[in-house]
């Protein structure tokens, strides 16, 4: 195995991918860099992250932010979660290590959001610690070099693809090296397909050589959720009323159209009867239905049904119920299915 690390930094110094974290490696930067990259691609990550630095070019300024802005600017990354928590961490670092995040593992793994893979990647990519960052890339890398059998998320089978990773890590060069294995596994050793006939590895490789590549990792075809939901959009001249949803839960902090689930055997229109007066506490009539279309989320499927309302009293006005332009609805950040009905309704009302 410690020819594959020579052919490994060999290939990466000749193959290795121009991304924009990787020209200035600051500790910030790696780590904005990483949350992003968490279930998300990254051709999609690249170009948000450069936008993502203009806007919030340092700690300190993205601890200073509005919670609207942060996760304005991270609509459309999806799991919002991670906006919210980076937010956390940046306020935590601010006020408990002066602005600067730590190099310690038990102080990185304190903060918000940061969990083992993330503090692993921090301290080799930015602070040069000798450390193994292993995500599922790098996991799969390992799996068909053993020819594992299991799943990544295993704790056998990641405890197993860690000590084989240190075994192999050369000293004072783990950021190249983590950097290298991430490359590999995002370009040669694919999730489909591997590349086989481009590889250096395969003489290494266990799986290659009993014809088990296109098998390890196991794959497990994931069953989306199907969700029907029904929304009310009131209309008051140029302007729609919006709602905040909870800071806990799925898009927590973002704004919607009031609304919910449909409920088994339950018409649409009377979910959202019945939606708005659990939610907003007054009653609504159903005018007619603006639109309906399916839209697709990484976990779930969701039909959504949007029916234009009017309302039997006053809406509340508060933090969290508000009137907004339809064409300020760009300042409020939003679940991706909504951005979608927004689209119809400037259609409609030729905003």
């Amino acid at each position: 195995m410690d020819n594959f690390t020579k052919q490994l930094l060999s290939w990466y110094e000749a193959q290795k991918r121009d991304l924009p974290w990787r020209r200035e490696p600051t500790p910030y930067r790696v780590w904005i860099s990483e949350v992003m990259l968490q279930q998300t691609t990254v051709p999609a990550v690249a170009g948000r992250f450069e936008k993502w630095m203009a806007r919030f070019p340092c700690i300190k300024s993205l601890a200073a932010a509005g919670e609207r802005d942060v996760l304005l600017e991270w609509e459309g990354l999806g799991y919002y979660q991670r906006a919210a928590r980076l937010h956390a961490a940046a306020r935590s670092i601010v006020s408990e290590h002066d602005g600067q995040l730590p190099q310690d593992e038990q102080l990185l793994r304190r903060l918000p959001g940061i969990g083992p893979y993330i503090a692993s990647a921090i301290r080799s990519l930015a602070f040069g610690k000798d450390t193994v960052a292993v995500d599922v890339n790098v996991c799969r890398v390992f799996m068909r070099l053993l020819a594992l059998e299991g799943a990544p998320g295993e704790s056998r089978v990641r405890r197993t693809v860690e000590n084989a990773a240190y075994g192999i890590l050369p000293a004072g060069d783990s950021s190249r090296f983590n950097q290298a294995l991430m490359d590999f596994g995002s370009i040669i050793c694919r999730a489909s397909r591997p590349e086989c006939d481009r590889c250096f590895a395969v003489a290494n490789c266990r799986a290659f050589q009993e014809g088990l590549q296109n098998d390890i990792p196991g794959k497990r075809r994931k069953k989306l959720e199907e969700i029907e939901t029904a929304v009310a959009v009131f209309l008051d001249g140029d302007s729609v009323y919006i709602q905040k949803r909870p800071r806990d839960g799925l898009f927590g902090g973002m704004w919607e159209f009031p609304g919910g689930k449909v409920k088994e055997k339950e018409p649409v229109s009377g979910a959202v009867v019945r939606e708005v007066a659990e939610e907003l506490r007054v009653g609504c009539r159903v005018r007619e239905k603006v639109t309906s279309f399916v839209h697709f989320y990484t976990r779930y499927k969701v039909t959504l049904h949007a029916f234009l309302c009017s309302c039997e009293d006053d809406l509340p006005l508060d933090d969290e119920h508000r009137w907004v332009e339809v064409k300020s609805l760009s300042r409020y950040p939003m679940p991706s299915a909504n951005r979608k009905l927004i689209e119809r309704i400037r259609r409609r009302s030729g905003t």
